[in-house]
């Protein structure tokens, strides 16, 4: 299988919408579209695809400056996922390895990611590709 990963466009936009379906959040193509524009004329962002064979996305991965007053800069992959059929083939690793090009690029020194507690499998891969474990924390958010 030849996986090509890329910039993410905006013609994207559904099949990143059917992928996102599939870590559990609604799929509303409307929303995604809205935020992929947003986040391709970003600066501070970086979204890449993962294209099959026949060049539907089958993962995506999005990345992002930040910056905090206790840490400095820093990159943060904000989300990834490989449709459920395209796993175990090293496409999670090539989309992390060009995000992390991307971060380098930037010249920020470190980059981190959040893997919701549940998501075991998660936890293994990233472990496996060289990411370190620092830490749990819990997550609060208000409605305003």
């Amino acid at each position: 299988m030849n996986i090509e990963i890329c910039e993410a466009s905006i013609e994207n936009a559904t099949e990143i919408s059917h992928l996102t379906n599939e870590l559990g959040y609604a799929k509303n193509e409307v929303k995604t579209k809205e935020w992929l524009n947003y986040l391709l004329n970003s600066e501070n962002h970086f979204v890449l695809v993962a294209l099959d064979n026949s060049k539907q996305v089958c993962g995506w991965a999005v990345i992002e400056k930040r910056i905090s007053l206790e840490s400095g800069f820093k990159a943060e992959i904000t989300g990834l996922i490989v449709g459920k059929e395209y796993r175990r083939f090293g496409i999670g690793q090539q989309l992390v390895s060009m995000a992390i090009s991307w971060a380098k690029n930037l010249q920020l020194t470190r980059v981190v990611v959040r893997s919701n507690v549940q998501r075991e499998e998660s936890h293994e891969f990233y472990k496996n590709i060289g990411f370190k474990f620092k830490k749990s924390a819990h997550n609060y958010e208000i409605s305003i």
